[in-house]
């Protein structure tokens, strides 16, 4: 970057000063007067000769001439030096007969100012420092004048470049941001992707929980909605509900096809071992870490009569006793699944409520989950108006109408979802990985 411009010294306190006259006394007269001063000296014994040197030092600081000379008057030619040293400052000896010369010369700004012929010394020295000084402040004041535009002309400069250089960067910072957003949605979408596989890889070991862990985690979002839960635990709690089996995994197959009711001492302490097995197997990815804690405490009661940790009322993390009722509630909906479902589910959790239920969750995660049931009820019945289609036939905002599983069991899309460009893409690579034995049963529009 440029440097700032130095400022000059200021010049020496002194300055050039020419007398013009035609009597060669006067002259050295004026000499002797101002031998001791700080000023240099000039003489000129005409108005040519004083042009001359001017010619030779137009930085002369002061002119004083006498108006009566020979081939040119002292007024005609301090006009003419005006134009040699326009900075000088100059000065008429001029007689009682010339003053009336003199002021016209003042009032055109031919000569600054005029003294009597025969001059007071005093007088006189007075009136050429004073012009000394007057002309050496009008060139300093010139010179920093100079040093400030171009100062300013440098800060001009450098201000456009500044201001290039911050538009390149900005631009340069906004396709970098634009880059990032990119990297980042694909980073989540393959995050939530890659939970959805795991979620479908537990769903796979027990066919009777298909689209579990999805039904789950549906009400569990619309629940913490309701809840005005922040985004961020909104988002934990739903991955959770997505993953609270994954500690299943391990599981006899035998074992998973019995209740926890009936289970005798061995089995059931097996069991219980599955929401730490669920911790531990997603706490190895950081950003799953608070999900874990959340699988962990999925089984306590309210009143601390559930496992693993036997924890009880506000020792619970609040999402953990969410997602214990929801997940509580998809299971009686697959084991009564008739009509009335929902009106025995809601009588066996107001049984439960402050025993095994937060009794201030119950109201409102019955009030969404009712609705949800209930809506993919009637979707469930409307299977008179389904079609079979072909993974090339989708189109966006077609409804599924029966579950969508790969060849080899894995769900790859519930009932009741509305296809959009994703979810089609996924279809279509599915059907060429691992194809299905038949196509996909759509609504017909």
């Amino acid at each position: 970057m440029a440097t700032a411009i130095p400022v000059p010294p200021a010049l020496p306190e002194t300055g050039k000063v020419l007398f013009v006259d035609d009597e060669e006394n006067i002259l050295r007269s004026l000499e002797r007067l101002f031998m001791d001063e700080n000023v240099e000296v000039f003489i000129a014994a005409s108005g040519k000769a004083g042009l001359k040197r001017l010619g030779e030092h137009p930085d002369m600081a002061v002119i004083v001439s006498d108006q009566r000379m020979p081939e040119m008057t002292g007024v005609d030619f301090l006009e003419k030096a005006r134009e040699v040293a326009p900075g000088a400052v100059r000065i008429l000896f001029t007689g009682y007969a010339d003053v009336n010369a003199a002021i016209d010369a003042v009032n055109r700004g031919g000569i600054f100012r005029y003294l009597s012929k025969p001059w007071n010394d005093e007088e006189l020295l007075q009136a050429v420092k004073g012009a000394v000084q007057m002309h050496l402040l009008a060139k300093e004041n010139r010179r920093l004048n100079a040093v400030v535009q171009r100062q300013n002309e440098e800060l001009t400069r450098w201000s456009q470049e500044l201001e290039v250089i911050v538009q390149e960067q900005t631009m340069a910072l906004r396709k970098s941001y634009d880059s990032l957003r990119v990297i980042n949605a694909k980073l989540r979408t393959n995050f939530k992707n890659t939970i959805m596989a795991f979620a479908g890889l537990v769903e796979l070991r027990d066919p009777r929980m298909r689209a579990h862990s999805r039904n789950v985690a549906e009400v569990c979002g619309l629940v913490a909605k309701e809840l005005e839960m922040a985004r961020e635990e909104r988002e934990t709690l739903i991955v959770a509900a997505l993953l609270h089996d994954i500690g299943k995994i391990g599981i006899p197959d035998l074992m998973l096809r019995q209740d926890a009711e009936q289970m005798n001492y061995e089995v059931r302490e097996e069991y219980i071992k599955h929401p730490l097995r669920g911790q531990a197997a997603v706490e190895i990815i950081e950003d799953l870490r608070p999900a874990g804690r959340i699988i962990r405490s999925h089984h306590e009661r309210y009143d601390g009569t559930g496992f693993p940790d036997g924890l009880k009322r506000r020792e619970i993390p609040p999402s953990a006793l969410i997602l214990a009722l929801v997940d509580y509630i998809d299971v009686k909906n697959r084991r009564f699944g008739s009509t009335l479902s929902q009106e025995l589910i809601r009588k066996e959790v107001e049984l439960q409520a402050g025993s095994r239920f937060d009794p201030k969750l119950t109201t409102v995660v019955l009030a969404v989950a009712e609705k949800y049931y209930r809506k993919k009820r009637r979707f469930t019945e409307a299977v008179a108006v389904e079609v079979e289609v072909s993974p090339d036939e989708l189109a966006v905002g077609m409804e599924v109408n029966r579950d969508v599983v790969s060849g080899t069991g894995i769900l790859l899309l519930g009932k009741g979802k509305v296809l959009g460009k994703t979810s089609i893409e996924l279809l279509r690579r599915y059907y060429k990985l691992d194809p299905p034995h038949q196509g996909i049963f759509v609504r017909r529009q």
